[in-house]
């Protein structure tokens, strides 16, 4: 937290203007050393947080490394809340590694990842759960998602933690007194008291745990897989979704040996698309990885779309396509109904009472919008209102909240059976605990760590 840090924050390649940024208490001077302003001989007599005009230069050998504007910025009032400086360069490889080297070589070290985002939240500029929602936002893939992370960010989240943290903390106060204080004149908490607590606690975390399955599609994508025979119309599928050709169709069996994944949005749903090989016996042992890959899937998948060929009659390897998927939230598609049907629908419905199935025609387009709506009316029941609900994307958050769950459960019960306050107390410490790890109040040095190397240098 001594070092002066320093890293590229703008994606290495072709662009119009590259960002270099530097934090710590040597930031300013080493941005001094290196900078030579227009109209200004010195950069600390430019204003503070204000766009200054001039060139980075080689100290050693007054030599011009770029044209550049630059800012410098005072504690606390940044990002870090540590003093900082950002050059604004010309884009590209070249000019923003030759700044980053300077800087490194007046004094600066390198960034760690996320270290920018992690010296926010331990100088208490961003809590932990708001600091996550940094590379969330980063990592977005369709509007939507970028409106929960955002809310998360701006705190929504972190105060509801609190707020449920501020009646547990009360209940552990009162517990506390009667417990230390049995023989002054002070109101005993009642078991009553405690239950009602309990309860308004359970509830709200209940309600946080109802958005965590839409809140994970909103930030990792539906995980959808494409499941069928060979030559069944899968990659054909996987194309007319992406609207590109994505993956090659050939009239041959077992063309898709490997998982292809891609995303596509759909109408704020980041949909994983998952091409699978063929499902059926071969001895070709690729092949056979590949459909051993497929399996795999399936049981990871939000959503399985099955598609059996009309134009043959119901086999072996459909039959096996069918058991993989009852119980599964799937879609059924009937495909080829551009050519002479062989295989009884009515059968297939039968066997799969229970699922929504499309008639499709995936070489003419036919049925490909019923299917996307279909999708879309699967998993969202009208418009989600990323605006105002507090929604839970973050898998680690769900597991913390699915331990103080737990933790308060176990003190309902204490206290419907009258235990002993002090091992009430127990579980609702643990609940208040568990928590805290949401917003980084009682986190671990290990979790941040991990939390932070997810993080990209520069951010």
């Amino acid at each position: 937290m001594t070092d002066t840090i320093a890293a590229i924050s703008t994606a290495i390649g072709e662009s119009g203007i590259g960002i270099v940024r530097m934090s710590g208490k040597d930031s300013i001077d080493i941005g001094d050393k290196i900078f030579k302003g227009k109209n200004i001989k010195s950069l600390k007599d430019g204003e503070n947080r204000k766009l200054i005009y001039g060139n980075i230069i080689d100290p050693e050998k007054d030599e011009i490394i770029d044209e550049v504007l630059i800012v410098y910025m005072k504690e606390p009032y940044t990002y870090t809340r540590e003093d900082m400086v950002e050059i604004y360069c010309h884009g590209g490889i070249i000019s923003v590694r030759r700044i980053l080297e300077l800087i490194l070589k007046n004094g600066a070290r390198l960034a760690d990842r996320g270290e920018f985002t992690k010296r926010a939240f331990l100088n208490g500029r961003l809590d932990l759960s708001q600091a996550e929602a940094v590379i969330d936002m980063i990592n977005a893939k369709t509007d939507k998602s970028f409106d929960v992370s955002l809310r998360q960010l701006e705190g929504r989240l972190s105060q509801e933690i609190k707020n449920i943290r501020d009646i547990l903390l009360n209940m552990i106060a009162h517990i506390e007194v009667s417990i230390d204080f049995p023989e002054e004149d002070i109101e005993d908490i009642t078991y009553d008291d405690l239950e009602k607590d309990a309860k308004v606690v359970l509830d709200k975390i209940d309600k946080l745990l109802n958005t965590v399955d839409r809140g994970r599609i909103l930030r990792d994508g539906l995980n959808t897989v494409i499941l069928g025979k060979p030559n069944v119309g899968k990659s054909s599928l996987l194309n007319a979704i992406l609207n590109e050709n994505r993956a090659i169709v050939t009239d041959i069996p077992g063309t898709t040996r490997d998982i292809i994944e891609e995303y596509v949005n759909i109408d704020g749903i980041p949909l994983k698309i998952v091409d699978t090989a063929g499902i059926r016996d071969t001895e070709d042992i690729v092949e056979k990885i590949g459909v051993d890959r497929a399996k795999d899937m399936v049981e990871e998948a939000d959503l399985i779309i099955a598609l059996f060929d009309v134009s043959e009659e119901l086999s072996e390897d459909d039959k096996k396509i069918i058991d993989i998927v009852r119980g599964k939230k799937s879609i059924v598609l009937l495909n080829k109904s551009d050519l002479p049907a062989k295989l009884d629908e009515e059968h297939i419905r039968c066997l799969l009472p229970d699922k929504k199935i499309i008639t499709t025609s995936i070489a003419t387009g036919v049925g490909i919008d019923e299917l996307i709506d279909t999708i879309k009316n699967m998993f969202y029941t009208g418009e989600v209102d990323t605006s105002n609900q507090i929604i839970v994307s973050n898998m680690r958050h769900k597991d913390q909240l699915v331990k103080a769950k737990k933790n308060i459960e176990d003190g309902l019960k204490g206290i419907k059976i009258n235990m002993p306050l002090d091992c009430i107390e127990v579980d609702i410490k643990n609940c208040w605990d568990n928590l805290g790890e949401i917003s980084g109040d009682t986190v671990g040095e290990d979790v941040l760590d991990k939390i932070f190397s997810e993080f990209c240098i520069g951010k």
